[in-house]
């Protein structure tokens, strides 16, 4: 799985669960019964995974797009432009430690075929590889699914019971959910595991007691 897509399911399923946990125990201290709850998270899990989903497609839809654009006319520059483009690429080897000679012979080499040298060109200049863009479709559909994923698991607790009860679970269930999160994406990052997994974690924490107090403040204006 390329970094993009990795990013966007690890993204998804922490985006998922502090929005959704936050989003339910904000209607559980305004009161709402255990069949409102439910109804909320699973709305707010539907709603964010189509959201995120969208998001993730258009973003990477658009970033393809400047990049196939920026091929295109890198593409047209070695065609018309070839005797410069050769020089461009033969000082790029040179800046890698190829002898001045090897390295105009390998340019030249490369340069007989356009596609070819524009690969090169790409990786040097835009730092993309042509034949690895990311898919939107998957990113899409990985977001999707992650959000969702990460969204619902604070919902169990609550058909399995109901008030203060489910509330705490629901709480517990987002705060260890994230700091495995925090933990993966520490690792993966070369940070420190620990304090990614703690980061994580106080996020759920605070955003949750954000709404929680909105929630009870409401809940007490309604009444």
């Amino acid at each position: 799985m390329s970094g993009g897509l990795a990013r966007a399911t690890v993204f998804g399923i922490n985006d998922g669960l502090v929005s959704n946990v936050s989003l339910i125990l904000g209607f559980a201290s305004a009161g709402a019964d255990a069949g409102y709850v439910r109804l909320a998270g699973i709305a707010g899990a539907v709603a964010g995974a189509i959201s995120m989903a969208a998001g993730e497609w258009v973003s990477i839809s658009s970033q393809n797009d400047l990049i196939r654009r920026e091929l295109d006319l890198e593409l047209t520059e070695l065609r018309e432009n070839t005797e410069h483009e050769t020089e461009e690429l033969a000082a790029m080897y040179e800046s890698h430690g190829m002898e001045v000679d090897s390295a105009a012979t390998a340019a030249a080499e490369v340069m007989r075929i356009p596609e070819n040298a524009l690969a090169v060109h790409a990786r040097e200049e835009l730092g993309v590889d042509p034949g690895s863009l990311p898919s939107a479709n998957l990113a899409a559909i990985l977001s999707l699914i992650a959000f969702a994923f990460g969204a619902l698991m604070p919902i169990v607790p609550w058909y399995l019971g109901s008030g203060t009860g489910a509330g705490v679970a629901s709480l517990a269930i987002g705060i260890v959910a994230a700091a495995v999160v925090g933990a993966i994406v520490g690792r993966y990052a070369n940070r420190s595991v620990p304090w990614s997994a703690v980061r994580q974690a106080l996020i759920v924490v605070v955003a949750c007691a954000v709404t929680w107090g909105i929630g009870r403040l409401v809940g007490v204006n309604l009444t």
